[in-house]
């Protein structure tokens, strides 16, 4: 039964939807069949009602490992990227057999890195997945694993779908799991775990539930709250549940309480910060002072050097970098007005002395506030 509370979600008509490999291939046993067709049966329902829909899926690799005949999952790059390309193929012919029987047509897109960092192509990810949706095409969204490398590539496919759901304005997204959600504590260990039902995405003592020093970012519910809180970016509601839970994506998506709601308290970012907060990779980190971890978070203000305590990294003017207060936690990621070398130099100095340090000055602020964007 669908609960009042959650009619915000209940009133979502465009959704993404994450499904992770370990469902889809039966714990990594080779694509299953039954399970696919289950969850298309629910997305095509879904489209009945008139909601749109983008489906991110996992599973290449592990079907093209199987399809290979490997005993077990490769760990060399070419030999993942290989399994990727095979399996890639038999993952699309899955989806789209079970959904040509309800007469939805799909379609296939891999997206790098690139695609979310370079703003032409951001623009154009953006533009051809929402032309899919107005003519009635679930787009099938994965990483481009066949090409991509370590150093560019999403990490997961959580990151991936709330990136997605950034580019469609999504109203809500669902990551399915093999978990009933986030709990206060580690379920395996105590049985008694509650979960949680409801909570504001930016909520601190989310990140000892699932970070990485808390014992369920094991289970990877940190990739899971990281992604939630970029999805919120552009005022996407996020839902995690388990996907093997009966028709969980009609009942999530009629506002029945399963799983663990992370609200977003609707406060949508412009399409510049959106495209800002995709640009997943850093080659540098500041190290701010309380006192300007404070002003970006309250008073939205740009940051200046007099709070920089610390440069860490190679970057060059221009660069993404991420800024992080005293305890090591990211409070935003901006695009730099100094190299880390001239970072350096005038860190922890006013903006007026810094013609007099380096010789010139290019800008007043370090990271402009129409170039930041909080976490």
């Amino acid at each position: 039964m669908s609960d009042p509370t959650r009619s915000e979600i209940a009133r979502s008509r465009r959704w993404v939807i994450k499904v992770g490999s370990a469902l889809l291939t039966n714990d990594g046993r080779g694509l299953d069949g039954e399970i696919i067709g289950g969850l298309v049966a629910q997305l095509a329902a879904l489209k009945e009602r008139g909601i749109e829909v983008v489906l991110v899926s996992s599973g290449a690799v592990a079907a093209g490992v199987v399809r290979l005949g490997w005993s077990r999952r490769p760990s060399l790059l070419h030999d993942l990227q290989a399994a990727a390309a095979v399996g890639q193929s038999i993952l699309i012919q899955s989806y789209e057999a079970a959904f040509s029987q309800y007469g939805i047509a799909t379609a296939q897109v891999l997206l790098g890195h690139d695609d979310v960092s370079a703003r032409d192509r951001y623009l154009n990810a953006r533009g051809t997945l929402t032309t899919l949706l107005k003519l009635g095409v679930v787009p099938i969204v994965n990483e481009n694993d066949t090409v991509v490398t370590d150093e560019i590539r999403f990490g997961d496919n959580d990151t991936l779908a709330a990136l997605v759901a950034n580019l469609v304005d999504a109203e809500a997204l669902l990551l399915l799991t093999d978990q009933q959600g986030l709990y206060h504590e580690d379920p395996r260990l105590n049985p008694e775990a509650e979960l949680v039902e409801t909570r504001d995405v930016h909520d601190p003592e989310l990140d000892d539930m699932a970070g990485e020093g808390g014992l369920l970012g094991r289970g990877g519910m940190i990739t899971k709250l990281r992604a939630a809180r970029l999805a919120a970016r552009s005022g996407t509601e996020t839902v995690i549940a388990s996907g093997r839970m009966q028709d969980v994506i009609g009942q999530v998506t009629r506002g029945v309480p399963l799983g663990t709601w992370l609200r977003t308290g609707k406060r949508p970012q412009n399409a510049r910060k959106q495209w800002l907060a995709a640009m997943v990779q850093t080659p540098g980190s500041l190290v701010l002072d309380e006192g300007a971890v404070r002003v970006l978070r309250e008073s939205g203000r740009s940051l200046l050097a007099v709070g920089v305590r610390m440069a860490e990294g190679r970057f060059e003017r221009g660069d993404m970098v991420s800024c992080r207060g005293p305890d090591g936690r990211e409070v935003a990621r901006g695009l730099v007005n100094y190299s880390a070398d001239e970072t350096r130099r005038i860190m922890g100095q006013p903006s007026a002395a810094i013609e007099g340090l380096l010789g010139y000055q290019s800008d007043e602020e370090l990271i402009h506030r129409d170039n930041l964007v909080l976490c």
